[in-house]
């Protein structure tokens, strides 16, 4: 099998999450090729001055030691965006059938902001985190300095699953974060009313910030089967519902796809981008949707 398609299972047996987002990236990137479609040339184009923040490995120490000015190089394909990657970890995120041999969807969602925050890094993006649950529960401002992916990594890493979801109180806090026009990437199962998430990203829309919604289902919750009926238990609120295989059969992906058409128009509706990604897939969709989102923002 390929380096880029490597399935999570494959991922979840590396030794830590930086490995996984690097072979993750460097596996997607050997399937494309060199393009500014892309954004990632990385010849050299021009200098600009330093300013606090921008990360010391590409200040041009040469300049410096003939001008006693600090530039940094900039690259072909270079666009200084921020990127604030944002984690669903409330309860409903622990859940993995037997499909996925025990990845999660919190599990595939830390798999994925890693990947996507070592790709920002590539491009010498600031990168920040938020993970929420009912509240925030942890923040770490966008920044591009030597060290802040590795520590952006290791937050990921931390996560684990809480207690239910509250877009509402979420992002209200996390807007108080959002002072720059950032680039924002939600990972979650998005068990919320439409309406919810309308609410929760038209703001950020409205502020001039770019949304992309990544929507995780494990492949059970997409195609569930049983041959007897069966007792479902809300992890969230603890609610149980009696299902039956007719119903399965006749009425639940109808419904489920009533459901994710609306989020999906939900979504559009307030100036974002959804994309629906099952667990047991390999990241290379979510990056390649990322990459074309971000190539469009620009």
């Amino acid at each position: 099998m390929s380096a880029q398609l490597l399935p999570p299972t494959t991922l979840a047996s590396l030794a830590n999450l930086e490995l996984v987002a690097r072979t993750a990236v460097h596996g997607f990137l050997t399937g494309l090729h060199r393009s500014p479609h892309f954004g990632f040339s990385q010849e050299f184009r021009e200098y600009r001055a330093y300013v606090e923040g921008d990360d010391p490995r590409f200040v041009d120490w040469n300049v410096y030691a003939r001008t006693d000015r600090t530039y940094i190089r900039r690259y072909a394909g270079e666009t200084n965006t921020r990127l604030m990657i944002l984690i669903d970890a409330s309860a409903s995120m622990g859940y993995a059938s037997t499909s996925t041999a025990g990845v999660s969807k919190l599990q595939y969602a830390k798999f994925l902001a890693a990947a996507l925050a070592y790709l920002g890094s590539r491009q010498h993006d600031p990168v920040g985190l938020i993970v929420f649950d009912e509240q925030l529960r942890e923040v770490r401002p966008p920044a591009s300095r030597s060290g802040s992916l590795q520590g952006v990594i290791h937050a990921i890493e931390r996560v684990t699953p809480g207690g239910g979801t509250d877009l509402d109180t979420s992002f209200r806090g996390f807007r108080e974060h959002l002072v720059r026009r950032s680039l924002v990437a939600l990972i979650s199962d998005l068990y919320c009313d439409p309406a919810v998430l309308t609410r929760a990203i038209r703001p950020l829309s409205s502020q001039g910030h770019d949304v992309v919604v990544f929507q995780l289902l494990d492949p059970k919750e997409i195609a569930p089967y049983w041959e007897e009926s069966v007792v479902l238990e809300d992890i969230e609120t603890r609610a149980s519902v009696n299902v039956s295989p007719e119903f399965l059969r006749q009425r639940y992906r109808k419904r489920l796809q009533e459901h994710l058409d609306a989020l999906r128009a939900a979504a559009a509706g307030a100036g974002a981008h959804h994309v629906l990604l099952p667990t047991d897939q390999p990241l290379n969709e979510g990056l390649r949707r990322y990459l074309l989102f971000r190539q469009r923002r620009n």
